[in-house]
């Protein structure tokens, strides 16, 4: 196995808008900072954040043959990371974000991919089998690589995003991953206990933004980790955060360690994030996260 970490699905182009508040005055124009573009999205920000961390990533994605695909292949050839591409018509994914100045945003996503769209296994078979671990992106394509990444027995993560514990959609990623990772945006009740009694998850992990997160491990009762200020570092673009988090939790639990030392180094990871504005533009190193880990606690856990 020479892949760490092996992520299925979830990179585009992102086009970032520092908005002056939202929502949007209600006026004809507005006068707004230079408009920047990233690669970004969440399946690249998992791999760039893990690799960040010392690990080697890949990525397998549906993208165009055009110019945002080319500028993902060149990117990915800077890197020196694996990235496994088939071409669809219909283009790459773009989002347009709107961040105002407090650092919270508006997600514009344009998938443009065709529901119900295959793509040829080979896509992501062949790295499958060399990674230690898989993360699948909730790219509708996706879901038909989840019985390949049970058949070749590793440990497997996805993120819900903002699912509501109800919306079919989602239902196939929650059931199959070892790792769940969901935003507490448009989360109900009971939505938790679902995913612990249908499906095969041994943690699931509540982003709450600016309340932190909740590290929910199988049969023990949930612990609150509040969301940290790192001095110096004022948030500025919460853009990329949650697969900050991500990639930082996943790195310290392949690293061996437990859920709960992954949920502060997701923490941390996630706070940096928010001190850069665009896409993905500086996440944590390990040394960096090594370093915030050894200073003194700035408030308690909470179960």
């Amino acid at each position: 196995m020479d892949l760490d970490v092996f992520v299925i699905g979830g990179v585009g182009i992102d086009t970032i808008v520092r908005v002056p508040g939202l929502p949007l005055p209600d006026q004809e124009t507005i006068h707004v900072p230079p408009v920047e573009t990233y690669v970004g999205h969440t399946g690249h920000g998992v791999v760039l954040g893990c690799s960040r961390l010392g690990l080697y990533p890949g990525l397998a994605d549906v993208i165009g043959d055009d110019p945002a695909g080319a500028r993902i292949r060149a990117t990915y050839e800077q890197l020196g990371l694996p990235l496994a591409v088939a071409f669809h018509p219909s283009g790459t994914r773009r989002s347009v974000n709107l961040v105002s100045p407090d650092g919270s945003r508006v997600s514009l996503y344009d998938d443009r991919h065709p529901p119900g769209m295959r793509v040829d296994p080979n896509l992501w078979r062949g790295h499958v089998g060399r990674a230690r671990h898989v993360h699948v992106s909730i790219m509708d394509f996706a879901r038909r690589a989840l019985p390949d990444v049970l058949a070749a027995e590793c440990t497997m993560s996805t993120d819900l995003h903002d699912w509501d514990g109800e919306n079919e959609y989602h239902r196939d990623f929650a059931l199959t991953a070892d790792l769940v990772f969901v935003s507490t945006s448009a989360l109900r009740d009971k939505a938790i206990d679902w995913i612990f009694a249908s499906g095969r998850a041994s943690v699931v992990v509540a982003m709450a933004g600016s309340d932190g997160s909740y590290l929910h491990v199988r049969g023990e009762e949930p612990v609150h980790f509040p969301a940290m200020d790192i001095p110096g570092r004022p948030v500025v673009d919460t853009n990329g955060a949650g697969d900050a988090y991500v990639a930082a939790f996943l790195t310290t639990w392949l690293d061996g360690r437990t859920f709960q030392e992954a949920a502060e180094a997701g923490t941390i990871a996630g706070a940096w994030a928010c001190g850069s504005p665009g896409t993905h533009t500086d996440l944590i190193t390990a040394e960096q996260l090594m370093y915030l880990q050894t200073r003194p606690a700035r408030g308690d856990r909470t179960g």
